[in-house]
């Protein structure tokens, strides 16, 4: 997996994803799919627009966009930041691709912009998210309870957050670079992919 700044050829993609329901349904506080000129202005202002800190996901292998992450809200006085994530691709739900993404994000929020904490807010039906995010690291700060309609029933907003010491415990796991007992007998290195830092160019 490679994440890169987006190019203005990605609103295609972006205007596709956003106009799936499901798509919408765990991603949108509002309860219906983003009409094209809404998705536009979106990708122009956040996505593209200077000081954005929004990247393409891309399978390494053969360079497909399958999603978007991007940090908000950053306070560097306080050294936080907001994390947001879709994998707009369906078929590509479930397979791992965000979890490797947010890591990859964190590994730049934590070693290469130096933060302290990255929050992030996610809608409680959104199991498969909570899980990925547990992976990694995030754990239950609290939630908002019966803010997001959807279904015809109130949902609550689940808040979860890392801290940089936090993911320094874990990121040699999760990134692959802590060596298996059999690469250490060989000397040979434990990931089959590059260094994190190339991963995020």
């Amino acid at each position: 997996m490679v994440l890169r700044p987006h190019t203005t050829r990605n609103v295609a993609a972006f205007t596709r994803w956003y106009a799936d329901p499901e798509v919408a349904r765990l991603t949108r506080y509002q309860d219906a799919p983003m009409r094209a000129d809404d998705v536009r202005r979106f990708f122009e202002a956040r996505v593209t627009g200077s000081g954005s800190l929004a990247l393409a996901i891309h399978l390494r292998e053969s360079d497909r966009l399958i999603g978007t992450c991007a940090f908000s809200q950053l306070d560097g006085d306080n050294g936080s930041a907001l994390f947001h994530i879709t994998i707009g691709e369906r078929e590509c739900w479930g397979r791992g691709y965000g979890t490797e993404a947010t890591a990859l994000m964190l590994e730049h929020a934590f070693g290469t912009l130096g933060l302290h904490r990255v929050g992030l807010a996610v809608f409680a039906f959104n199991e498969r998210a909570i899980r990925s995010y547990r992976k990694v690291g995030f754990v239950l700060e609290g939630r908002s309870r019966e803010a997001i309609w959807r279904g015809g029933a109130f949902s609550d907003e689940i808040h979860m957050s890392i801290l940089a010491h936090e993911w320094q415990a874990i990121r040699g796991r999760i990134l692959g670079l802590e060596p298996t007992p059999s690469t250490a007998e060989t000397g040979a290195g434990a990931g089959a992919g590059p260094p994190a830092e190339e991963a995020v160019r």
